[in-house]
């Protein structure tokens, strides 16, 4: 039951998720407005998925991305529809 948002545009199927957007990985942690994905796990994660839980830091130490920080700033241009 992990939480994330996003820092960069993400593409999941026919979905695309701009930054900002908060993913999770069950219907049970999704709030209103959060996009469930549930194959979301430490293999499938992106160096730009932030996590706002305690689970998701824990799926993320377990990923390759263990240690390492997201960009320190967002243009938000990748994000314009």
């Amino acid at each position: 039951m992990a939480r994330f948002r996003l820092q960069g545009t993400h593409i999941f199927g026919a979905y695309r998720l701009k930054s900002g957007s908060v993913i999770v990985d069950t219907v049970g942690n999704a709030q209103p407005g959060d996009y469930v994905w549930t194959p979301l796990s430490s293999g499938t994660l992106s160096l730009e998925m932030v996590p706002i839980d305690a689970s998701a830091t824990s799926m993320k130490n377990a990923s390759r991305f263990a240690g390492m920080q997201p960009r320190a700033c967002i243009s938000g241009a990748e994000s314009i529809s």
